[in-house]
């Protein structure tokens, strides 16, 4: 920091000029005694005459000079603080503890709007913290408000004015430092902003998700009048937000709105969704709708865009909801129906077919699922590869790490002269055999975060998702077949089904059947749960090649030390509001804790009044939840909340970096969160 006195010495040195340029006399006299003494004495007698000019010059007009520098410094630092106090931005120089230690009238008439003036930043804006004091590098911006006024406050950090290490300005201790806040009127400018975004136009599109399962079930008569009942609702809906909605199809609707109604429908959940329920006309199929909305785009066709990807999420999750995109997030509402049930195997031969042509088109296929892998995804991979191997193509299942749960059947393809050692590989071993003519196939899992070689993904081109959990907002992105099908009891469910169209059929192997049919049981419960039609086919397809009931309930039989550990996590569960059963299960001695998990939330379900159960348990630095219900809370929407996802009734989160009583303090946060929203019935 420089001193006061710099100035002042730099005024002295102009001032001293005249008694050092009498030092040039000397040369002068010396030559001049050279040539006449009589000259040289003569110049000594006018150097003395000059020396002494220049002293009294130099005393008398030294003080007079700094005497007018210092009028002049006073005339300007009151012209700076009269222009400080009279300039129309509100202004004011605070301690770092925020006291005001001094104000512009701008800012001294914004106080004065208050009763009772504060006299401290903090308590003027409270969402201002001492840490944005302290910065140094650069201007801190800040939005807040003040008795119904919105401003932008800059925070810019200042020197204290110091001389010689004592303290000059406000009293202020030597280590302390000032700080410059400004304030600028912005309401105007909000108020202008939020206009605009209320009337931004939101596009959306609304599609029937059973329409013609409906129909067929009532009379040719009533179907127009039916049709006509569901345009109706629909219709007054968006009528009533000031929409305008355009039926473009049969069972489909495009509509635009402002964002001002859209907004209040999302205050009130859609209640469109609960009212096209309500139609009867005959028909015991109750009819549901979808809903996907996009808006916050810049263009009108990328809001399109938002709106048809939330529309295919939508019917990708099940139907039965209304999912709104932007460009920051997506919200999820409704998704209370269960899934309905296509009868019709179009789109499985479809798909088959599809796969069909892409595996005649590469060498070699890897085919993986999700971390810790169970019973459906070893089942769903043992299925794809057969149909992989069927067509005359190498194929390989790609697994990390294998849970006791599928160790006794994985054994049975090991050192089996029917199927290759290198049938399972691990990830570092799949990695080394990526080229351009292979292709990856990921089953049960649409979710980039859990499979398990996620370095595959980016390594491999053509990929290929079969999966039948609901979607959520992260998903496998570039994939060339995608077969998603919420409905469906299970992965092997659709593999077993897309096998039949495979060429002529394709008969899977007695224990490739053990398999597929044990994903089957385990994701059904032993078909009590998300079970229809086409599953029993499926199964019955499968016992058709093979597949021993009793050899896979032998497969499935608990060791002692898990069946204790299961009955412990029950006996200790924890009764949430009544209806909701919370668990944690300790993993001391036990091989697959989170199968376990599973095994224990299904077993709490059998509890009289049980809505819901969720049971935790702790594998190194993460903590797992497995949730079931049987339908009356939608664990899907629970686990989404928590970063998870899953089924309707059977879902799960993993959780790290959190204690498991963390993360039941969350579980209970979510629970509370759905109940206050509507979302439990």
């Amino acid at each position: 920091m420089k001193k006061r006195h710099a100035l002042p010495g730099i005024i002295d040195f102009y001032l001293r000029a005249p008694l050092w340029l009498s030092l040039l006399w000397l040369p002068i006299i010396f030559t001049a005694f050279f040539r006449e003494w009589r000259y040289g004495l003569m110049l000594i007698f006018f150097a003395l005459l000059y020396l002494c000019a220049a002293i009294v010059l130099y005393r008398s007009r030294k003080s007079l000079m700094l005497s007018a520098l210092l009028e002049f410094s006073l005339r300007a630092n009151e012209n700076r603080a009269k222009l400080f106090e009279e300039m129309p931005t509100a202004y004011c120089i605070i301690g770092q503890n925020g006291d005001l230690l001094w104000e512009n009238k701008a800012l001294h008439k914004i106080l004065q709007t208050n009763n009772k003036p504060e006299k401290n930043i903090f308590s003027i804006f409270p969402n201002m913290q001492k840490e944005m004091l302290e910065e140094k590098e650069a201007v801190v911006e800040l939005h807040s408000s003040f008795m119904g006024r919105k401003y932008c406050i800059d925070i810019i950090r200042l020197d204290s004015l110091r001389d010689e290490g004592e303290v000059v300005h406000y009293g202020l201790s030597e280590e302390e430092e000032l700080v410059a806040v400004y304030l600028r009127d912005e309401t105007e400018e909000v108020e202008l902003q939020q206009k605009l975004d209320e009337e931004r136009v939101v596009l959306g599109l609304a599609y029937i998700d059973n329409y013609e399962d409906v129909m067929e079930q009532i009379e040719e008569v009533r179907r127009s009048l039916l049709t006509a009942l569901v345009d109706r609702k629909i219709t007054r809906y968006i009528s009533s937000a000031n929409g305008v909605i355009k039926k473009i199809e049969k069972d489909k609707y495009f509509f635009l709105l402002k964002q001002t109604a859209l907004e209040k429908m999302m205050e009130d959940r859609f209640s469109i969704l609960e009212e096209v329920k309500e139609v009867d006309m005959g028909n015991e199929l109750a009819v549901t709708l979808s809903l996907g909305i996009g808006y916050g785009a810049g263009e009108f066709t990328q809001n399109y865009d938002y709106a048809r990807t939330a529309m295919d999420m939508a019917l990708g999750r099940g139907g039965d909801q209304a999912i709104v995109k932007n460009p920051e997030k997506l919200s999820f509402f409704g998704g209370k129906s269960q899934s309905t049930e296509r009868v019709t195997r179009v789109k499985a031969r479809v798909k088959a077919q599809a796969f069909e042509e892409l595996i005649d088109s590469k060498d070699k296929v890897l085919i993986m699922g999700h971390k810790n892998a169970d019973m459906d995804c070893l089942g769903a991979s043992v299925g794809v590869y057969r149909m992989i191997t069927t067509l005359d193509k190498r194929a390989y299942i790609v697994q990390n790490k294998v849970t006791s749960t599928i160790l006794p059947l994985k054994e049975r393809f090991l050192n089996n002269p029917d199927y290759p050692n290198d049938m399972f590989i691990d990830g570092e071993t799949a990695k080394a055999l990526v080229d351009n003519n292979t292709m990856l196939v990921v089953v049960d899992c649409d979710r980039p975060s859990i499979i398990d070689e996620p370095d595959l993904l980016t390594m491999v081109k053509t990929k290929v998702v079969f999966d039948h959990h609901r979607q959520s907002s992260e998903t496998i992105q570039g994939a060339v077949l995608s077969y998603c099908e919420p409905y469906a009891s299970s992965a092997s469910e659709l593999i077993a089904e897309m096998m039949q169209y495979i060429r002529e059929g394709i008969k899977a192997k007695p224990i490739e059947a053990d398999c597929m049919y044990g994903g089957i049981v385990i994701d059904t419960r032993e078909f009590t749960n998300q079970t229809g039609v086409r599953t029993f086919e499926a199964a019955a397809y499968l016992r058709r090649c093979g597949a021993d009931i009793i050899r896979i309930r032998k497969t499935f039989r608990e060791d002692f030390i898990d069946y204790q550990a299961k009955a412990d996590t029950i006996s200790k569960a924890d009764i949430y509001r009544e209806y909701y059963a919370i668990s944690t299960l300790e993993r001391a001695g036990t091989e697959s804790p989170t199968v376990l998990c599973a095994k224990a939330a299904n077993e709490l379900l059998n509890i009289r009044g049980i809505k819901a159960s969720i049971v935790l348990t702790k594998v190194e630095d993460t903590v797992f939840l497995s949730a079931r219900s049987i339908d009356e809370l939608n664990v899907q929407v629970l686990m989404e909340k928590l970063g998870g996802g899953g089924h309707r009734t059977v879902a799960g989160a993993q959780m790290k970096g959190f204690t498991v009583e963390e993360c039941i303090d969350k579980v209970r946060a979510a629970i509370d969160e759905m109940i206050e929203e509507g979302e439990v019935e």
